[in-house]
């Protein structure tokens, strides 16, 4: 038997070589060297079931180090995931197996991984929503979340955020291999570091196992004592060799060069063909399954089948037993909502829209069982607390609560809510301050490539967070996250929708439509200081408001127009103060639109889109950010005023007059603007 493990483990490593050399790009030495613990893992202590991959109750495996896709490819090809010209044909045109891994949950491809530290940190979210539905239906949910991280992503800042969250959370259920090979990609990792890493990971309240993982019975050991932690989550450190098993032509061994890292190992002092050779795999044929493995394989597969029945036994029972609960769960895990009624929420006139969003909050928390609110230590100041009012926080040995206080760490909360949503079942919200979207980018974005429906919850919008000055306030922030409205993804949709509401009322559609959306990250934008309510025109302000799921609709209008006014957010109300000087000034008849989001606006017709923004009037528009925001609104012969430059550090009230977001400056900069084109 043992033979038979040696020779799987180096079918994978001759695997993984092969596609990189024939793609003459990739890197093969990290997979050599963890192919002995990813086939230990997956031939005896993965649970999964070989002919149902999408199995809510399997046990995932989060590859945080994307490199080594072509470790991922290997074993899932000996499990049958893949054929054989898939494995060929990676890093090409068309392919099912791109250079780093992208979510294939069919094939067993958990996440999408590539920038470091992320992969891991997602695997966290998916601990927590296991955790999380475990305190809802019972402890038979006990899959285990696996991870896989290399020495890039133990350094990548976000690991401090994972690590620091996931002992705090006592989260046994996640076990996370630590490919310790002392090689980077450019360097020996010693030129880099000199911490102790188990230290770091027990001081966060991690069982920490350090392991020869060439040592196929100290694999079993160490995943066998991390199967039976109750407490704690396990960093299983394996010391492995990079390019283990690598030869010269002569056939002396190359193992542990820094150059094996990143590149084929034929552009090394290693030999391809000779290496194949030391590892027993057929040089005429280097991606065949070794027979002995194949069949070694065909056996497991069955095995895996067998026990995942049993399992399918078991819960098949509890649901019978348990059929309201069953029903519950079946709903959480196909995404279905209650029914909500967003319009019973009820506001106080010239709320924030952070304390409106709260009031939606408190509602969902309520209604909503199957979501997570979190928080980066501001939600008493991004009203998340209206949620936080309804629940409790989620600690350690007790996950009943549904909010998670995820301490000053932007980007590792937004990581692991991406996590949270693909392990399905359970909703994720994530809030800061909107300048510290900065924090989140990295996550964002993988938010948007893998088309998860995280909300994120940015409030103190603009400039009008006042006081505490440039650092707070964010300027450039608004066009950026829209740059992810105008980015389409793979299913051929824009990436991200952003919404940045003008009232309450808009704020409660906003929800809606966030809630509502399964297919994409939503974004929130919320104001800090109070807004004005926008006027109803004839039916009430929230039927009105339903508009905004066309991303753009009049708020006043007015029969042949002689200027349209666009906005969004704050800067709706300050325009409908300008519109009113106007027309007592000037007898200047203006339509008001509000514009949550352009990129939704973009798919309506073109004919809904004339008629809300006709292209032969001129225009005008008003943003706290930069004048991009807008120009592809107002056009080119339109006008928009914005900031140029960050701000300063005074009260809202005294921004505004400085900065000229004013309705006098409204009608001041119009009338320029009608003036320039009565003498064009």
């Amino acid at each position: 038997m043992n033979n038979i493990n040696l020779r799987a483990a180096d079918n994978i490593r001759a695997l993984a070589i092969a596609m990189v050399e024939q793609a003459n790009s990739g890197h093969p030495g990290g997979p050599m060297g963890g192919a002995d613990f990813m086939h230990i893992l997956y031939s005896e202590f993965l649970n999964f079931d070989p002919s149902d991959l999408s199995w809510p109750f399997r046990d995932r495996f989060f590859m945080d180090a994307g490199h080594l896709s072509t470790l991922l490819y290997a074993q899932y090809y000996l499990l049958g995931n893949y054929e054989k010209e898939d494995i060929k044909n990676f890093r090409q045109w068309g392919s099912v197996t791109p250079g780093h891994p992208e979510v294939d949950v069919l094939r067993g491809v958990e996440n999408t991984s590539g920038p470091l530290g992320q992969g891991h940190t997602m695997g966290v979210g998916a601990a927590i929503a296991a955790k999380f539905l475990a305190a809802r239906f019972g402890n038979w949910m006990n899959h285990k979340i696996y991870g896989f991280i290399s020495d890039g992503g133990v350094q990548e800042e976000i690991s401090q955020g994972a690590g620091r969250i996931a002992g705090h959370l006592g989260l046994n259920n996640f076990i996370m291999f630590y490919d310790s090979n002392d090689v980077q990609l450019s360097t020996m990792t010693a030129e880099v570091t000199s911490e102790d890493t188990a230290k770091k990971y027990e001081a966060w309240g991690w069982n920490v196992l350090t392991i020869d993982a060439h040592n196929h019975d100290a694999i079993r050991k160490a995943l066998t004592i991390a199967n039976q932690e109750q407490e704690r989550p396990t960093l299983i450190i394996g010391k492995t060799i990079m390019g283990k098993g690598c030869v010269t032509e002569t056939g002396a061994n190359w193992e542990g060069h820094c150059e094996l890292h990143g590149q084929p190992i034929g552009h090394t002092g290693a030999d391809f063909k000779a290496t194949l050779r030391n590892l027993g795999a057929n040089i005429e044929d280097p991606f065949a399954k070794y027979s002995d493995v194949e069949e070694f394989y065909a056996d497991i597969l069955v095995r895996k089948t067998k026990q995942a029945a049993i399992k399918k036994a078991v819960i098949e029972n509890w649901k019978t037993l348990n059929v309201a609960l069953a029903n519950k769960l079946e709903g959480f895990l196909a995404g279905d909502l209650p029914e909500l009624d967003f319009e019973s929420v009820t506001n106080k006139p010239g709320l924030a829209t952070r304390a409106a969003s709260a009031n939606v909050l408190g509602y969902l928390a309520g209604k909503v069982e199957n979501m997570i609110v979190s928080s980066a230590d501001l939600s008493n100041s991004d009203k998340t607390d209206g949620f936080l009012n309804k629940t409790h926080a989620l600690k350690k040995n007790d996950f009943s609560g549904a909010f998670l206080q995820a301490g000053v760490a932007e980007l590792t909360m937004a990581s692991i809510a991406n996590g949270i949503a693909l392990h399905g079942g359970v909703i994720p919200v994530v809030a800061t301050f909107f300048v510290f979207s900065d924090y989140m980018k990295p996550a964002i974005r993988l938010s948007a490539i893998q088309e998860l429906p995280v909300k994120y919850v940015w409030t103190h919008d603009a400039f009008r967070v006042g006081e505490d000055g440039p650092t707070h306030q964010p300027i450039e922030q608004e066009a950026q996250i829209r740059l992810l409205e105008k980015l389409k993804n793979h299913s051929g949709n824009p990436s991200f929708l952003a919404l940045r509401p003008a009232d309450s009322a808009e704020t409660s559609v906003a929800w809606k439509m966030a809630m509502e959306n399964s297919k994409v990250p939503t974004g929130l934008i919320l104001s800090r200081q109070g807004i004005k309510d926008l006027p109803a025109i004839s039916k009430t302000r929230y039927s009105e408001a339903l508009e905004s799921n066309k991303g753009g609709y009049a708020v006043i209008d007015v029969e042949n127009p002689d200027v349209i006014l666009i906005a969004n957010g704050s800067e709706v109300a300050t325009l409908i103060e300008g519109a009113k000087l106007l027309e007592e000034r000037e007898n200047i008849k203006a339509k008001v639109v509000s514009v949550p989001s352009e990129g939704l606006f973009r798919l309506q017709s073109k004919q809904y889109q004339e008629s809300i923004i006709p292209n032969n009037k001129p225009t005008f528009g008003l943003t706290a950010g930069l004048p991009i925001n807008l120009e592809g609104l107002v056009g080119a012969n339109g006008k928009v005023f914005g900031l140029d430059h960050f701000g300063y550090s005074a009260p809202a009230t005294v921004l505004d007059e400085k900065f000229g977001f004013t309705g006098e400056n409204v009608f001041k900069q119009v009338v320029e603007l009608l003036k320039v084109e009565k003498i064009k």
